[in-house]
């Protein structure tokens, strides 16, 4: 029998540009991992220059769609959004309390231009709804309506929470957008400040996004603290992902943010896998230099350090085998991440790099092997430049093909280096184990060796 997959309810209006409301609640639910089902309560012509008009649909037709859903699929949390009529929050309630289904409330009273979206007279009746929920998850001006405190501050915002909290609400998170990105979460009257900052980028839609973020983190297990850490730290990287694609607020992108983040643990999960194949490989100590070895792996379309892999210690030669010494994390290696990032402006399928040992044998296996080498020379360097990535920079520039090989025979208290350009660190690992086999043969043989100079 096979087990059924949990699912998660977001019960909001329909957003037309597919930035807010029910969309944007289906985007985050899927980015963490869950089956959304959906009960619209309005649909909005809307877009990113704001609302058109606005439809609400008969309490009749959301009361159906919510038995419909709940009936079947049994969400494990649901959250509302836009409910916009007294009606529509009753039904919400009652079906919400029939089917026993905890509740994350964002209420939903205005739009970013300034329109209506909960008329005037629901107010009471979205403070009976609240009184049921699990959180209830207001920005500065929805908490200034429900409670009637001016919100001004971190102790405003406190004042205003402890009102809200005697509503009946387990919990009371007071987002921050309007309050220097801090959030503040009560529950049990213990408070928690979670910081953060004012973001660039787009933020339509990032009401929404944080609370569907913190639905599914309860929904996971989390408590309500780590649940609205989590949450902020999403809507933070999704507002950072967002992208301009209409001539007003560019919405927030959950699902870029969750593919790219998905990325980087893959990437992390690479680099170590990499580590430990030259660890388990006997040869491969031969390849250490005098000041140790890296590899380092980035996301695709880096731009920093921090979108590069790598070992936070180094790569040494210990007891005869490669050992690194440190843990595997994004910004760990300067020297070769730069090499990654210089790479990567001329290819950008050139994610992945090793420094290893610079040896006569060490090139004669590049060249056996049909690898394209590349050089430079650090008396060319102009000052002020980094060698790493002006050594790359420049010998991609004066190569006449894609090198998979960039060396340098050193300099005053400079040690000589070979540097190997890959896909992906199982292809530069590949390539390293594969060399180190032919200079451990070579040396077998009685040619080339380790000794060389």
């Amino acid at each position: 029998m096979l087990m059924k997959r949990s699912s998660l309810l977001t019960i909001a209006g329909s957003d037309s540009g597919g930035g807010a409301g029910v969309q944007a609640d289906l985007k985050t639910f899927a980015a963490h991992g869950f089956h959304g089902v959906s009960v619209i309560t309005a649909v909005t012509s809307q877009n990113t220059l704001g609302i058109q008009s606005i439809l609400p649909l008969d309490e009749e037709v959301v009361a159906d769609q919510l038995e419909s859903v709940c009936s079947d699929f049994e969400p494990s949390f649901a959250k509302t959004g836009m409910l916009y009529t007294s009606e529509t929050i009753e039904v919400v309630r009652d079906c919400l309390l029939k089917y026993d289904i905890p509740f994350v409330v964002d209420p939903v009273m205005k739009a970013e231009t300034g329109r209506r979206l909960l008329l005037k007279g629901a107010l009471s009746t979205l403070e009976s709804l609240i009184g049921s929920a699990s959180a209830v998850t207001p920005n500065k001006f929805e908490a200034e309506e429900l409670t009637g405190i001016t919100i001004e501050s971190i102790d405003d915002a406190r004042a205003a929470a402890l009102k809200l909290s005697e509503m009946g609400a387990d919990s009371v998170i007071i987002t921050g957008g309007h309050l220097d990105g801090r959030d503040l979460v009560l529950r049990d009257s213990v408070l928690e400040v979670v910081d953060g900052g004012l973001l660039e980028g787009g933020t339509h839609g990032a009401g929404c996004t944080y609370s569907a973020a913190l639905t599914a983190n309860l929904a996971l297990g989390s408590d309500i603290f780590r649940s609205a850490r989590m949450a902020k730290r999403f809507v933070s990287e999704a507002i950072r992902s967002s992208r301009r694609v209409g001539h007003g607020v560019a919405p927030v992108a959950q699902l870029d943010w969750a593919i790219r983040d998905a990325e980087r643990y893959t990437v992390l999960e690479s680099v170590s896998h990499a580590v430990r194949r030259l660890e388990e490989c006997e040869e491969c100590a031969v390849l250490i230099p005098e000041v140790g070895s890296n590899i380092a792996m980035a996301v695709s379309g880096a731009s920093r350090l921090g979108d590069v892999a790598g070992v936070e210690g180094r790569i040494i030669k210990l007891h005869g085998r490669a050992h690194a010494v440190g843990c595997i994390a994004f910004g760990a290696t300067s020297h070769v991440g730069r090499i990654v990032l210089a790479a990567m402006r001329f290819d950008q399928s050139l994610c992945s790099a090793m420094n290893i040992r610079h040896s006569p044998a060490i090139l004669d296996a590049c060249r056996r092997l049909n690898l394209h080498l590349e050089s430079f020379s650090r008396e060319d360097e102009p000052p002020g430049e980094q060698t790493m990535e002006w050594g790359t920079t420049h010998a991609f520039k004066k190569s006449r093909e894609k090198p998979d090989i960039i060396y340098d025979t050193g300099g005053v208290g400079k040690e000589a280096m070979i540097r190997l350009l890959g896909r992906d660190a199982h292809d530069v690992v590949d390539r390293a184990i594969t060399i180190a086999k032919i200079v451990g043969e070579s040396r077998g043989g009685g040619g080339l060796g380790e000794s060389d100079p």
